[in-house]
């Protein structure tokens, strides 16, 4: 059988429906940075993103419509407040650029390992390909601008050690061990995902015109400026260096750029993908007072989740995702 008579399955269809929905999110945060960026370094990396992304578009559209799904509706020019003051500095928007093009190399890695057909194969190896030149672009202007901050350095040991006992696992009192490398990865990397939540909550919290979407806005800027605090004290007790955070880089502007639908569903985007991170972090933790923090967090997620899921549902802006054949109805019907 050729590929192009192949169907796609629930997983392939899962998957594009995703990079699209995400994918004009962020191209429409995209397009308004684009409007405010000086810099012209910066200015041509956002330039480079949008090109990549319209190309991706075109072509999540024809796989979809090849097998008759409908486009989702996704995020479009109604989104986007044309002429908006500034809200974020060029730093900001280039650090942005930076992690969503982290997320964006989880997504299409996920969406590559669930996928068989070799076309949509190929097209995920060429978005993986992109991701990966952008994350190399934004990496080395951040660093060239003085703006990167490097992980924690470590002095190398003699030799290769082995865990000795079960006092390796302790995470309380004055004599747990220091922190792991692989369990630095993940509080650095959580970190920092954390403070782009939160200047983002902090920004759209400024300029929405909903009493009740800025409630939760400024609810989910604290609730990440608490596990900031509490994963960034870990580091502190060991004498390592927590990540800047970035709500310096955020104007005194209250005209909203964006949609409060598309500011909304951002937040709730990062919440998501954050507990994957989370379980990373859980999975690599093996020091008891990490596993404890890493729990709280993810349990706190979900209920901030929760609240989003409600708002999104009340305004009817969260748009349903391909469903299964609902098997008990059409045996009904017969």
């Amino acid at each position: 059988m050729e590929k192009e008579d192949i169907k796609l399955t629930s997983s392939e269809i899962g998957t594009l429906w995703g990079e699209y929905i995400n994918g004009t999110a962020v191209d429409i945060v995209n397009q308004y940075m684009l409007s405010i960026i000086e810099d012209d370094r910066i200015k041509s990396l956002f330039e480079e993103a949008l090109k990549l992304f319209n190309n991706q578009k075109v072509q999540i559209i024809s796989f979809l419509e090849k097998d008759g799904f409908p486009i989702p509706i996704g995020f479009n020019d109604s989104d986007l407040n044309k002429g908006a003051k500034r809200l974020f500095s060029d730093v900001f928007c280039l650090h942005y650029l930076h992690i969503m093009t982290l997320h964006g190399l989880l997504g299409h890695t996920t969406a590559l390992s669930s996928s068989v057909r070799r076309d949509l194969r190929q097209f995920y190896d060429e978005c993986n390909n992109d991701a990966k030149k952008m994350y190399h672009q934004t990496t080395e202007l951040l660093l060239e601008m003085g703006h990167f901050q490097r992980d924690p350095y470590f002095y190398p040991e003699d030799r290769p050690t082995f865990v000795n006992g079960p006092e390796f696992l302790d995470g309380f009192g004055d004599k747990k061990r220091p922190l792991a490398a692989t369990e630095i990865i993940a509080l650095s990397l959580n970190i920092k995902k954390k403070i782009l939540a939160k200047a983002l909550s902090m920004g759209f919290s400024q300029v929405t015109q909903s009493t009740e979407i800025r409630k939760f806005l400024k609810s989910s800027q604290k609730t990440s400026d608490e596990q900031i605090q509490s994963l960034g004290n870990i580091l502190y007790e060991d004498n390592l260096p927590i990540p800047m955070s970035w709500e310096t880089e955020i104007t005194e502007s209250q005209d909203a750029p964006l949609s409060d639908k598309l500011m909304l569903y951002h937040v709730g985007f990062l919440l998501q993908v954050a507990q994957a991170y989370h379980g990373t972090g859980l999975a690599t933790a093996m020091r008891t007072d990490l596993v404890m923090t890493y729990e709280k967090t993810i349990l706190k997620n979900l209920s901030v989740t929760k609240k989003w899921f409600k708002l999104m549902t009340k305004y009817k802006w969260l748009e349903q995702p391909p469903l299964a054949p609902n098997r008990k109805e059409i045996a009904e019907d017969v």
